[in-house]
């Protein structure tokens, strides 16, 4: 157990209440002496030796304290000063734990006895020596059971800042996949289709000039909608509602030539729908007529949206070859990203076709 106290200030202040009580009786009942001197320079002393707490060994600073405990406690006229003997169980408790410190506190109680059965005649029918005797067992048990409190607090104040650590790395490493997954899905989405149509309109730029053209137009909406995107993550707090029909009638109409026919099926009305639900869904579709484009070889690509009371559902079929079932960064994101919402992402992939079916509930 560290020997740090929690309660750092319980010894220095209890040594004041001790110095000053036995100066004042001291001088009030026989004026100044060197015993009184000698009084007040061992209480300092030992005030001292609290503030050398973490640099000497535990068991040393034991020693030495009950030594220094036993020399005030014989230069003091008082009497006041055998309450310094309730830090001995109340600092070892820091230091040792709570067995050491209930033992040490009962051979303080046994050393008061003996100290009074040798010195204290029929001390036993002494109704002030009895009293006093029980209420310094009474500070022995307040002593530990401060120094036990005292221990628990600072163990649940590591452990909160434990868990508040722990909770700000989950934090941080959920933040920084949702950014990666946004960026895939956004980004990766739209440069994947600029790559697509330059790509086409380099090919056609002699056959087919009017073709190249579009494909270039195509490349430029696509960067533009990028450029779309990122303002709109930017200011995902902002007026403007995203609208998943609309924004997938767009992507697919850019989608669309000779070489591959998109269609799109609706049912249901989209109305006032979650954000975040909306954007998955989206998303879902993103991915896969980016993996439908790029790896399938399909020339046929069909959506069907439904818009119910329970949720929304996409399911995404192509005619292409199929792919490797092993999941990539983009769909483990897709997969991530249904789940948060409570949804169900299903994959099929065969030789001749492959189907995605999305299901994000309200």
């Amino acid at each position: 157990m560290a020997t740090t106290r929690p309660v750092p200030w319980v010894p220095p202040l209890l040594c004041l209440a001790v110095l000053l009580g036995g100066v004042y009786y001291a001088l009030v009942d026989a004026g100044p002496s060197l015993r009184t001197a000698g009084f007040a320079a061992c209480v300092l002393v030992v005030m001292g030796v609290d503030a050398l707490d973490r640099r000497v060994p535990a068991p040393a600073l034991l020693a030495v304290r009950t030594a220094l405990y036993a020399a005030v406690n014989a230069l003091d006229a008082s009497g006041v000063a055998r309450v310094l003997f309730v830090l001995i169980p109340f600092t070892a408790y820091f230091a040792f734990g709570r067995r050491a410190a209930v033992a040490l506190g009962a051979g303080c109680v046994a050393a008061i006895v003996a100290a009074y059965t040798l010195w204290v005649p029929d001390w036993q029918v002494r109704a002030a020596y009895i009293s006093d005797l029980v209420m310094f067992a009474l500070g022995i048990v307040l002593a530990v059971t401060m120094a036990a409190v005292a221990v628990r607090e600072r163990e649940a104040r590591v452990r909160l800042e434990r868990t508040m650590r722990e909770v700000r790395d989950l934090s941080a490493a959920d933040e920084r996949n949702r950014l990666a997954r946004e960026i895939h899905d956004s980004l990766g989405h739209h440069l994947t289709a600029i790559g697509i149509q330059l790509e086409k309109a380099a090919a056609f730029a002699e056959l087919d000039p009017a073709a190249s053209r579009s494909a270039v137009s195509d490349a430029r909406w696509s960067a533009d909608r990028a450029l779309t995107e990122v303002r709109r993550s930017v200011r995902a707090l902002g007026p403007d509602r995203f609208r998943l029909t609309g924004a997938l009638t767009d992507l697919i109409a850019r989608l669309n030539d000779d070489r591959l026919a998109v269609t799109l099926e609706v049912v249901g009305d989209e109305g006032e729908r979650p954000q975040a639900a909306l954007t998955a869904v989206y998303r879902a579709a993103q991915e896969a007529l980016t993996n439908a484009c790029r790896h399938s070889g399909a020339t046929r690509i069909k959506l069907s949206l439904s818009y119910e009371d329970s949720g929304a559902s996409l399911v995404v079929t192509d005619d292409g070859r199929g792919f490797d079932m092993r999941e990539g960064f983009g769909i483990r994101g897709m997969r991530e990203r249904i789940g948060r919402l409570g949804g169900r992402f299903e994959l099929a992939s065969a030789s001749t076709g492959t189907t995605v079916s999305v299901t994000v509930p309200w």
